[in-house]
């Protein structure tokens, strides 16, 4: 994938109906830290991710914590989109909850109905359901992509030392 806002990424898929799909990357870290977009939250220095290209002015979190944050969705065994914000913010303000248990995104990957299946019948996207939870929540996202693609086993390993442009090579 050669669009800068998908190159090398690695996308955790949220949602996969007939109306759509909405993932977010969960590898490109965002210029703002959670201080920044909610001011008025003490654990100001949490990371806040680029989800995607659409509702840039939105924020977003995933987490592994439904013991902790109401209203979740899981997406994947022990993985959950969404929740209680105001059960966040109180979390986040007292230090109840880390950088290990929750992720936040501002903007979210989007696609029309359809779209993603074209694009996966082009293989534009390599796909798996093999992750580590602690990988998604691990602060590693410079390592991240190469650390799931080496995952996928020994069809996929050796994509993980391309250079970023072959061209160059």
């Amino acid at each position: 994938m050669m669009d800068p806002n998908f190159k090398r990424s690695v996308i955790l898929l949220t949602e996969y109906a007939e109306s759509g799909a909405i993932g977010f990357v969960l590898n490109h870290p965002g210029e703002y830290l959670l201080g920044d977009i909610l001011p008025d939250t003490s654990y100001s220095e949490m990371p806040v991710y680029v989800g995607g290209p659409v509702g840039e002015n939105t924020l977003h979190f995933i987490h592994c914590v439904p013991e902790k944050i109401d209203g979740g969705i899981e997406v994947a065994p022990g993985i959950f989109w969404g929740g209680d914000f105001e059960i966040i913010k109180e979390l986040v303000s007292s230090y109840r909850l880390n950088e290990k248990e929750v992720k936040f995104f501002t903007g979210y990957s989007g696609w029309t109905p359809s779209q993603l299946d074209d694009e996966l019948k082009e293989n534009s996207w390599i796909v798996t359901d093999k992750f580590n939870n602690d990988t998604l929540f691990a602060n590693n996202e410079q390592n991240l992509w190469k650390q799931v693609v080496i995952g996928l086993g020994q069809r996929y390993a050796h994509i993980a030392n391309f250079p970023e442009n072959p061209e160059l090579n």
